[in-house]
Order: C-alpha cells, then sequence, then structure tokens
C-alpha cells in the first residue's frame, strides 16, 4: 500500500501481474525470425554457448520455469517481464522500481552475458532471458498502464470463451489462427522488407516500449464481448510486433556480440 501511495501519479509503478507475455508460439516467432538476421559472428557465439538449442527454443525458458519452487523464479525474476507506462507518460519519467522490471533486467543479463567472470550457466541464463525480455517487450500489455496488471484485469469473452485482454494479446489473436510456430515464421519472415529490416533494427529498449505503449492505448476494446471485429482491427499490430521482435532480437544480440 504505501508503494502504491508513493507512485501514484507518476509513469513507473510496480504491479505484480501473473503473465507469460507472447504465447510460447509467439516467443518461439521471434527467436525464429531473429535467426535470419544474425551475422556469423553471433550465431557461432550462441552456437558455443547453447549447442542443439535455437533462439525459439531458447525463448520460452523464462516462462517454463515459472513452475520451479525457488524463491528466484517464484519471486525474484517476476517482474522482469514487463514495465508499466502510465498514459501520456514515458518510461524515463520516474526510475526503475526496486525489485526491477524488463529494463533493468535486460541491462543486467547483457552484462552478465559478456562478462568474462561469468560462469557458463550465468552465461546460458543471460541469453535466454535477452531473447524473451526483448519479446515481452514488444507485446504491448507488457507496457502496462500500471492500472490493471496489464489488462489481466480487463475481463472480456473472445470468440464467446471468457477471457481477458492480457490474455488475448498474450496468445489467443496468434492462436486462433491454428498456425505452428514454424508457420507464422516462414509467413511473417517473407513480408519483411530490407527496407523495414533496416528500419526496424533498433537497440534502443525505451523505444521498444514507447511504441508498445502507444499500441496498448488504442487496443482496448469498447464492449466486453469481442471475436472476429477485434482481430480484424488488431491482427496487423500482433504480426508487425512479432515482426519487430525479431529483427530487434537478432539486432540486440549482433551488438552484443560485435
Amino acid at each position: 500500500m504505501k508503494l502504491n501511495k508513493l507512485l501514484l501519479g507518476i509513469s513507473i509503478t510496480v504491479t505484480s501481474f501473473q503473465a507469460l507475455s507472447w504465447g510460447q508460439t509467439g516467443h518461439r516467432v521471434t527467436g525464429a525470425i531473429a535467426e535470419q538476421y544474425l551475422t556469423a559472428k553471433t550465431q557461432a557465439a550462441i552456437s558455443a554457448l547453447l549447442p542443439n538449442e535455437d533462439l525459439a527454443e531458447a525463448s520460452t525458458y523464462p516462462d517454463e520455469m515459472r513452475s520451479d519452487p525457488s524463491e528466484f523464479w517464484k519471486k525474484t525474476a517476476s517482474p522482469w517481464h514487463y514495465v508499466n507506462v502510465f498514459d501520456n507518460k514515458t518510461y524515463s519519467d520516474v526510475a526503475p522500481p526496486p525489485e526491477g522490471n524488463a529494463v533493468t533486467a535486460l541491462a543486467n543479463f547483457s552484462k552478465q552475458l559478456k562478462s568474462e567472470h561469468s560462469s557458463l550457466a550465468e552465461k546460458q541464463l543471460a541469453l535466454r532471458f535477452i531473447v524473451h525480455i526483448i519479446g515481452d517487450l514488444h507485446q504491448p500489455f507488457h507496457a502496462g498502464n500500471g492500472k490493471d496488471r496489464g489488462g489481466n484485469d480487463v475481463k472480456l469473452q473472445f470468440f464467446w470463451q471468457d477471457s481477458n485482454l492480457h490474455r488475448v494479446w498474450d496468445s489467443e489473436l496468434i492462436d486462433n489462427q491454428k498456425l505452428s510456430y514454424t508457420e507464422w515464421t516462414d509467413r511473417l519472415n517473407k513480408k519483411i522488407s530490407k527496407q523495414q529490416a533496416k528500419e526496424w533494427m533498433n537497440t534502443d529498449p525505451l523505444i521498444w516500449i514507447a511504441e508498445s505503449a502507444e499500441i496498448r492505448k488504442k487496443a482496448y476494446p469498447k464492449e466486453d464481448k469481442i471475436s472476429w471485429a477485434y482481430q480484424y482491427q488488431q491482427l496487423p499490430s500482433v504480426k508487425q510486433r512479432l515482426q519487430m521482435g525479431g529483427v530487434r532480437i537478432a539486432a540486440y544480440l549482433n551488438q552484443l556480440f560485435k
């Protein structure tokens, strides 16, 4: 309660919510798209750290480990999947919370990955988290408004099934297309032009967050029963965020391993 009062009216607030960001399909798509834009040096570095594991597999690890009973996965790492940005504010308007968030975790894991003092296990964890977090920050409701737990509190029906707005964006808009992650990857990859890839090669998480927050603000439905119309309106944004997330995972890793 004290923390909520302290942060009232500012742009970032810590609000714990259970969320899996993009579902497994979405995360795997961003990881698989990223593979297409890695430099040879980056590919070699990743293969040395994660032999027989591609970025599609690595991308879901931080969510899969939430079932681990340890304090690290149940509590410590929980805030690292999202940020909260109030409407008409920016991430930079206030210092990050003491528990950390996706931005601070990304910075810390980047240092851990590059440090010569990190063990192999620490570097592997860092790499998996980096891939995952970048995907997270491209899901608009992982740049939440600080009021409704990233849309989790917005209860609704999606195609006549009980759901909530966060879940719709995490997975249901994607899964409703009945495509595997490889089918999604193939379709989305074909539609990324060289010019788009060049323009999207941005490694600043504050830009990703600002983009997600703008999409989020326009993604609240006017009704609590949504289906074809909402899907038609929002699916283009879902597709582009998956594409951009994949390109930027590659750009970020290329920069780290440069």
